[in-house]
């Protein structure tokens, strides 16, 4: 018997695949195992963004963002809520999450 079809990572034919440092705990954890998260947040925070539009010659100039690609191991993405613990006839549900948008 197999618990999952994939066998928790996305190898798929690769002999060997290299570790990584989960970001929170670092525990070494194979990369295609490893639970891939965006972190997206604001250069500056929003004072001191409202100050730069006051003094900007331009009307509107959008401060771009940070896109940091974090790795979790699969017990701290358990931990932090990326992830659940499903049923076994849960598991076999393949499509993704729906989207979330937090604004």
């Amino acid at each position: 018997t197999v618990k999952r079809r994939n066998h928790g990572r996305s190898k798929k034919g690769r002999g060997h695949v290299k570790f990584i440092r989960c970001d929170n705990c670092s525990q070494a954890c194979p990369k295609d195992k490893a639970i891939k998260r965006f972190q997206i947040s604001k250069m500056v925070e929003a004072a001191a963004e409202r100050d730069m539009a006051e003094a900007s010659v331009y009307e509107t100039y959008v401060i771009p963002r940070l896109y940091i690609k974090k790795h979790y191991c699969v017990g701290c993405a358990i931990h932090m809520k990326f992830v659940r613990v499903r049923s076994r006839t849960a598991r076999r549900n393949r499509d993704p999450p729906p989207r979330r948008f937090n604004k």
